[in-house]
Formats: C-alpha cells, sequence, structure tokens
C-alpha cells in the first residue's frame, strides 16, 4: 500500500463522518491518462478534501514552506501534503510561476492528474476571481483535458483559512466537477496570449457555473492588495 492510499484509507471516511461531502459529476474525471482538475480556492483544506474524494492521485503544486515546517504539526503536514500528491515549488522567488509550470507540465506527460487553482490565491471574499493564463498553456501544451470543479462550503468549515476546520450544522462540504473541456483546437496557439485567454476564462465560466459564485473579472492578489 502506497502512503496516497495508506492516507485515504486512514482520513477518507474521517472526512466522511465529520463533514459529510457531496461528491458530484466525480465519474467526468477519466480513469487514465493525463488531466487537468482546474477550481475554486476558497481555503486552506481545499487541497486536503481535493485528494480524498478523487479516486486517481491528484499532484499539485504547493508553497515549499507547508513541508518545511520542524515542529510536529509541521512534519505532519509534509507527510499528509507530499504523501498525497503535493509538489512543493518556491514560487515566491521571480522564476516561481515558470517552476510551477514546468512541473505541472511533466506531472501531465507522465499521463497523470494535476489539480490547479486557475485564481492562484485563496478568494478574500468568497467570489471568484480572473483567472491566470497558466492553466491554458499546460492544456494546449500537453493536450490534456480539462475539468473544471467547484468547492462548495470550505470557507464554512474553515472562515479564513485559518484554525481547526468546524463541524456542524450548516458546514456541509460539496465537491462538483463538471464534463472535461477539449481545446484541441487551438493546438499550437499556446504562445498568442489572446487564445490563452479566451481559453482561461472558458474555464473559469464553468468553474462559475459549478460553484455559483459572483464573479469578479480582476486577479485576487490585485484585490488582496488594495483591501490591505
Amino acid at each position: 500500500m502506497s502512503r496516497f492510499q495508506f492516507i485515504k484509507a486512514l482520513l477518507g471516511p474521517l472526512l466522511r463522518v465529520l463533514f459529510r461531502p457531496r461528491v458530484e459529476g466525480v465519474e467526468h474525471i477519466p480513469g487514465s491518462g493525463p488531466v487537468i482538475l482546474a477550481g475554486n480556492h476558497l481555503t486552506f483544506i481545499d487541497s486536503m478534501v481535493l485528494p480524498l474524494v478523487v479516486d486517481r492521485q491528484v499532484f499539485f503544486i504547493g508553497k515549499d514552506e507547508y513541508v518545511t515546517g520542524k515542529s510536529l504539526k509541521g512534519r505532519l503536514m509534509a507527510w499528509f501534503f507530499t504523501g498525497v500528491g503535493m509538489i512543493p515549488v518556491d514560487r515566491d522567488g521571480g522564476r516561481g510561476g515558470v517552476a510551477a509550470l514546468m512541473t505541472g507540465r511533466r506531472v501531465l506527460e507522465e499521463g497523470k492528474v494535476f489539480g490547479i487553482y486557475p485564481e492562484g490565491t485563496r478568494s478574500p471574499d468568497g467570489r471568484l476571481y480572473r483567472g491566470r493564463t497558466g492553466i491554458a498553456r499546460l492544456t494546449l501544451m500537453t493536450g490534456a483535458p480539462v475539468v473544471p470543479f467547484a468547492m462548495i462550503g470550505t470557507d464554512r468549515v474553515q472562515p479564513g483559512g485559518r484554525g481547526l476546520p468546524r463541524i456542524g450544522p450548516g458546514r456541509r462540504i460539496t465537491v462538483r466537477f463538471g464534463e472535461p473541456l477539449d481545446f484541441s483546437r487551438y493546438d499550437g496557439m499556446d504562445r498568442d496570449r489572446y487564445v490563452l485567454r479566451a481559453v482561461t476564462d472558458e474555464v473559469m465560466s464553468h468553474v462559475m457555473r459549478l460553484s455559483g459564485q459572483e464573479y469578479v473579472d480582476v486577479y485576487a492578489t490585485k484585490a488582496k492588495a488594495e483591501a490591505a
């Protein structure tokens, strides 16, 4: 049994008992071959819930600080995140975006599942923000289909992305997957910025319909900076 299988066997039942997650449309995820899961990002535990509700292992980029802690909590986080598929990348440097993109490309070229939050950061207020075009570059470079998904209710379970998750009435989680999106019509156009924006906006439109969130055509990082 791999560490991923062990973690799912250990924590999967606990997740179902505490939060009774509804998982809708999981059959849209291909059983084999490369696929990109692209969704909204409400709170920290999104990246804990997603790997536990998908049969295939989901690889995703995470901050390297999640795996460098020396305390017991830090070590447990590192054990969990690296076990479920997180690949630590230093995204703060000037080359962080390129490193993340190349890592995602490698995962997909190996025929695996790559998860990404196109907003680039957690939503500051529960609304859905403009997607960054890395998602478009990945699907056009690799030919991998994009399965949009929506996290619903995780922000009520862990408001503000901090502290222990809360349980109780009104805190049920839903993870909803849409049908795969094929962008092969844009083959060879991964350097066209208009195509990249069109593909990204189409993905975000599907995420919006799945989540029911209000859409804001501004980058979440800009909204956070202006609110600071």
